[in-house]
């Protein structure tokens, strides 16, 4: 089935509360305490693939704690900066510096860097991060529906899941525009609202002009 490509109202500046943990829980609560300096370790590495939210964590962090210093996708920085890494993961280590909180698409050990810095990135608490499921968006955005007295129903909600792009973001910024729409129709949220919705918001450029909707 067709996706459909959506640009929308801006999306809420990451923060650890509007992390979609999923199975992620104990990840969020890592670096949420490396970033309240409460944890033991001074170094941590977030790893997984686009759209787990390794961005979304590290942008969280520098929010909680600008003293961190935090490297997202750590296999594409230049060797300057890769460098500058290195000295502060020591920096960290002995105390002197500030926590380190780094992120790349895989382990430490497959990193293709060298292997003196491969070797620091898996001294502290390494995370895989998994991708949220299906289920787990589903309950995220029903949940979320719900505190703005919306009601999604099971058509609405896979209609949501398989014509649209699936991260949070996007799905979230849908629910903002079907919320107004609901709103100012004074009707329920159905799935031919929703088209109609979508639709309205593609006359008014919140949808690129090529977005086609079944």
């Amino acid at each position: 089935m067709q996706q459909l490509p959506l640009e929308m109202v801006p999306p809420a500046e990451p923060d650890f509360d509007n992390y979609v943990a999923g199975a992620n829980a104990e990840a969020l609560a890592g670096v949420r305490s490396l970033a309240a300096g409460e944890l033991r370790e001074a170094i941590v590495y977030l790893w997984g693939r686009p759209g787990s939210g390794r961005t979304h964590l590290l942008t969280a962090a520098l929010r909680a704690n600008p003293s961190l210093v935090a490297a997202d996708d750590v296999e594409t920085l230049r060797p300057g900066h890769l460098q500058a890494l290195f000295v502060a993961i020591d920096a960290a280590r002995d105390g002197s510096g500030p926590a380190v909180l780094a992120s790349g698409s895989t382990a430490p050990a497959h990193l293709a860097l060298r292997e003196d810095l491969r070797t620091r990135l898996a001294w502290g608490l390494v995370y895989q991060l998994q991708p949220l499921s299906d289920a787990d968006k589903a309950r995220h955005l029903r949940s979320q529906a719900e505190r703005r007295g919306l009601r999604l129903g099971d058509e609405v909600l896979e209609y949501l899941l398989t014509r649209l792009p699936r991260d949070m973001s996007t799905l979230l910024a849908v629910l903002e525009v079907l919320d107004r729409y609901s709103l100012v129709r004074q009707r329920a949220l159905t799935l031919p609202l929703v088209r109609e919705a979508l639709a309205a918001a593609q006359q008014r450029a919140e949808l690129p002009r090529q977005t086609r909707l079944p």
